[in-house]
């Protein structure tokens, strides 16, 4: 994780957790993360065709030129990329694994504008985890940015946190909780493996974590 905003809300995520893969949905205290929340979105998982945004941050909308909530966060991504994200949501919502992603957003003036994204799971009594925490974070804000919309994006890059893993900027860190939570295999390599680790898959690059 390249951006600050990411790292801080993992930070928190992971502190709430636990011992656990996920923490609830009602845990989450707007206020811990105030400077965070024009940044971040909630998504409902209704079916494996749709994440419904339930909550968008004011700059996240700013961003798209639009209101998010009640949206399907699968629009926006042209066939190839929309299959990964859903296969990956898959991943977050069934397996609790934590994604980051390289994202590109397109305007019809065709600027880019490069992004960092954050996806986790989080649990609801009685659902499973059907709510996914996340963040959108822009690298730069160049000028045209809330003046033109981001008509669509499309996946650089992608990495899966597995449950049992400690992300790089994790480690050292102290910590109340063991560092091998039971049931899960032991932490696996940091964040950006060796090049043994990368597999293509169609049009991406996949780094193998510490779920084979």
């Amino acid at each position: 994780m390249k951006n600050g905003v990411n790292r801080t809300l993992y930070r928190y995520w992971d502190e709430l957790r636990g011992a656990r893969p996920a923490p609830n949905r009602s845990e989450i205290d707007p206020g811990r993360i105030r400077s965070l929340l024009g940044d971040t979105f909630i998504l409902e998982s209704v079916d494996k065709d749709t994440y419904r945004y339930r909550l968008a941050g004011t700059r996240l909308c700013s961003v798209h030129c639009r209101e998010l909530k009640g949206r399907n966060f699968l629009r926006g991504w042209n066939d190839e990329d929309r299959m990964a994200m859903a296969t990956m949501l898959a991943a977050i919502t069934e397996d609790a694994a934590a994604a980051v992603l390289g994202i590109d957003g397109h305007t019809e003036r065709n600027h880019v504008l490069k992004m960092e994204m954050l996806l986790l799971p989080l649990e609801v009594p009685g659902e499973g985890r059907s709510r996914v925490l996340g963040a959108s974070v822009p690298f730069e804000r160049p000028y045209w940015v809330g003046m033109h919309p981001i008509l669509h994006q499309s996946i650089s890059s992608l990495r899966l946190i597995w449950p049992d893993e400690r992300p790089y900027f994790l480690k050292g860190e102290l910590s109340a909780r063991p560092a091998i939570r039971p049931g899960l295999r032991p932490a696996q390599p940091p964040l950006v493996p060796d090049a043994a680790a990368r597999r293509q898959v169609r049009h991406l690059t996949v780094y193998d974590g510490g779920k084979a």
